[in-house]
C-alpha cells in the first residue's frame, strides 16, 4: 500500500525555548520567516505524504491558526497586488489535509504517536518531529520510505554522531543489511539504547526525528508500560518489534540541524538565511564584517557560500 500519511508529534513545552515558548509554540519558531514545523511539513508533502495528523496540546492552538485558510489576510493581499505573498500563504494551507489530535497529558513520544492510532488503523505512516530540521536534495522521509518499500518493516533515520555526544540521543547497536538499489548504508537494528553514557553506547549511530513505522508498532505501544522517565517511549516500542521482526535504520543523506537546542538553531538560522537570495548576500557580508571585528582570520567569500550550501 501506498503510505500517504505522517505524524508530527507538537505537544512538548519547549520548555528549552522558554520564556518564549510560554506563549509561542516551539514548532512556529521562525527560521528566518518559516516556521520549524512546516519545513517538516513540505518535507513530508514533497514525499507524498498529504495526510498529516499533528498532535497537540494545551496552548498549542496557534499551530492550528497558521495551518487554517485565513481569508481576510489573503483579501488584503490581493487588494495590495502582493500575488508572492499570496501564493505563498495559500500554499500553506492548500497543500495539505491537515488533522489535530489532542495529547492530554505528556507522556512520551510513543504516547504521542499512539494517540493518533485511530487514523491509522491498518496502515504504516511517516513520523517527522520538527525541531530535527533536515536540509537534502531527496527529502530525509523519501529516502526512509524507499527503504521501506523494500523491507517492509519499520525504517529510522541513522546519523553518525560523536561518542561524547551519545548522551544526547537513542543509539543503536545493529549489523550491516543489504538493500538491493538502496544507495546509503542500511543496518537491521538489535537494540536501541536511549541517551547512554559514552562508555555504554555500543555504536556511534543515533537515531534522528524521522521515523517509518508499521502498524504494529501502536499495538505494543497500546500495551506499553512506562520507560525512562515515567514515559511511553518509543524506543522501548521499536526494540520489543526489534527482537521479533526485522527493524532497520538508514544514514540519510543531508544535513541535520538540531532546532530544539539554542545553539542549533542558531546555526541552522544563520545557514538557512545564507541560502536565502533575499537576505544571503546581506547576511554573509555581515558575518564577515563580525569575524573581522572579533579578530579571528576571514574566510574567502566564496567558501562561505560554499559551506552554506553543504548537504554532507
Amino acid at each position: 500500500m501506498t503510505i500517504s500519511k505522517a505524524v508530527f508529534p507538537a505537544a512538548g513545552l519547549g520548555t528549552r525555548f522558554l520564556p518564549v515558548t510560554k506563549a509561542l509554540p516551539k514548532e512556529l519558531l521562525p527560521l528566518v520567516d518559516t516556521p520549524l514545523i512546516q519545513y517538516g511539513i513540505e518535507e513530508a508533502a514533497q514525499a507524498g505524504l498529504n495526510d498529516i495528523y499533528i498532535i497537540t496540546g494545551r496552548g498549542k492552538g496557534a499551530i492550528e491558526d497558521y495551518f487554517d485558510t485565513n481569508m481576510e489576510l489573503e483579501s488584503i493581499l490581493s487588494t495590495r497586488h502582493a500575488l508572492q505573498l499570496l501564493e505563498t500563504i495559500k500554499r500553506i494551507s492548500e497543500s495539505i489535509n491537515v488533522a489535530y489530535l489532542r495529547q492530554r497529558e505528556a507522556k512520551g513520544l510513543g504516547h504521542a504517536i499512539w494517540c493518533a492510532r485511530r487514523q491509522l488503523v491498518g496502515e504504516a505512516f511517516g513520523v517527522i518531529l520538527a525541531d530535527d530540521v533536515i536540509a537534502s536534495e531527496v527529502p530525509c522521509i523519501a529516502q526512509l520510505l524507499r527503504v521501506y518499500e523494500k523491507v517492509q518493516a519499520p525504517v529510522v533515520a541513522l546519523m553518525r554522531v560523536a561518542r561524547e555526544e551519545s548522551s544526547s540521543y537513542g543509539i543503536i547497536e545493529g549489523e550491516p543489511a543489504e538493500v538491493p538499489d538502496i544507495p546509503q548504508p542500511v543496518h537491521r537494528l538489535k537494540t536501541l539504547i536511549e541517551k547512554p553514557r559514552p562508555e555504554n553506547a555500543p555504536s556511534d549511530l543515533a537515531v534522528i526525528g524521522r521515523y517509518v513505522l508499521t502498524p504494529d508498532v501502536l499495538c505494543v505501544l497500546d500495551a506499553g508500560q512506562p520507560g525512562l522517565g515515567g514515559e511511553i517511549q518509543l524506543t522501548d516500542a521499536l526494540n520489543v518489534l526489534a527482537a521479533r521482526q526485522p527493524v532497520y535504520g538508514v544514514c540519510f543523506s543531508g544535513k541535520r540541524y538540531d532546532a530544539g537546542s539554542k545553539l542549533g538553531f542558531l546555526k541552522a538560522a544563520i545557514e538557512f538565511g545564507l541560502r536565502r537570495e533575499d537576505v544571503g548576500d546581506g547576511l554573509r557580508s555581515y558575518l564577515l564584517e563580525l569575524v573581522q571585528q572579533l579578530g579571528a582570520p576571514a574566510r574567502p567569500a566564496e567558501d562561505h557560500k560554499q559551506a552554506a550550501g553543504s548537504t554532507t
